[in-house]
């Protein structure tokens, strides 16, 4: 009797973090803190990293959220 087996391949699916730009520098904002979103992306679609425009709770408005990591 043959076992099956499960290949655990590295896929194209990745895991990443987006932080929001405009906290890490700016002082007088609503709260403290910094605004950080997880998402996935398709490596080999997007190689570089990414920029989204997300909403930051922080700043109170949307802002540009670039990937870190």
């Amino acid at each position: 009797m043959k076992k099956k087996t499960k290949a655990k391949n590295k896929g194209a699916r990745i895991l990443i973090t987006l932080e929001c730009t405009e906290c890490r520098f700016n002082p007088s904002k609503r709260s403290n803190g910094v605004s950080r979103y997880h998402s996935q992306k398709n490596r080999r679609n997007n190689p570089q990293r990414m920029e989204l425009k997300k909403y930051c709770p922080h700043c109170n408005k949307p802002t540009i959220h670039k990937e870190i990591k």
